[in-house]
């Protein structure tokens, strides 16, 4: 990857927000950045959900989608696709067992929850609700976590064993961001299953193809608006501190220094 932390490898700027206009609100440049990137955003949905039909591929497909996403939240041009794959093509074996392992911690977290919902007068109430209770807590965490793991992978040259390590520590460090993109995550995801559910069938079929077209980079761009601040907080910067003279251009160039 170019670059210590294969952040700065691109030839020239997208569109973007013009950085002398005066400071919006986080939400506000979110829309903005996904209304920008709207029609280079549905290749890409369409491909990432694609690698996520074969169960083993879908660690490829987040690696791919966290790459360009990563460079449209930090107003950075991407190139799109070329990007996507050949961010695939870097990451493949570190992102092909980052996604078995979240399938296999996703389906026994899923089993265990589905086991105390099933076995509610078997088990017994107190028992039912705690492990209930305990299951659906550390399935939220690693969903917490998992915000962080896919930008993590294509950022720094990590082991897989600190990249999860870290991103469990953001999950906590980053509680109350985690918790609020999760909630507008569950918001949207809801709203498209009420139209679904009660629209008509050609207005079904229209609602079905817009959430393919638009509900993966809008997750993922959500998710970087929340998680990258805090990684370069807590990585990037330390790091830079320690090193105050490596990179300053592709740090300027990336909006990491003021001008």
């Amino acid at each position: 990857m170019a670059g210590f932390f294969g952040l700065f490898n691109y030839e020239k700027e997208g569109p973007g927000i013009d950085k002398d206009a005066p400071k919006k609100k986080t939400f506000v440049v979110f829309f903005e950045m996904f209304k920008i990137n709207f029609w280079k955003f549905i290749p890409i949905n369409l491909v990432f959900l694609l690698l996520n039909v074969p169960l083993l591929t879908g660690g490829l497909a987040n690696a791919g989608i966290t790459h360009v996403v990563r460079n449209t939240a930090r107003d950075k041009h991407s190139f799109g696709m070329s990007d996507f794959f050949e961010t695939i093509k870097k990451n493949w074996k570190q992102s092909l067992i980052a996604g078995i392992i979240n399938i296999v911690i996703l389906f026994l977290a899923t089993s265990a929850a589905w086991f105390y919902f099933k076995e509610y007068s078997a088990t017994g109430r107190i028992i039912w609700l705690v492990g209930l209770s305990v299951t659906l807590s550390l399935l939220m965490i690693f969903t917490f976590a998992k915000f962080y793991i896919w930008t993590m992978l294509i950022t720094f040259n990590l082991p897989l064993s600190a990249i999860y390590k870290n991103g469990f520590r953001f999950a906590f460090i980053n509680l109350f961001r985690n918790i609020l993109v999760g909630l507008l995550l569950l918001v949207t995801y809801a709203i498209y299953g009420v139209l679904i559910w009660f629209l008509p069938g050609p207005l079904r079929l229209i609602v079905i193809l817009l959430a393919v077209c638009t509900l993966p980079a809008y997750r993922y761009l959500m998710i970087q608006f929340a998680a990258f601040p805090a990684i370069k907080k807590y990585m990037i910067d330390p790091y830079y501190e320690e090193h105050p003279d490596m990179d300053i251009e592709k740090r300027r160039n990336l909006g990491l220094l003021d001008e």
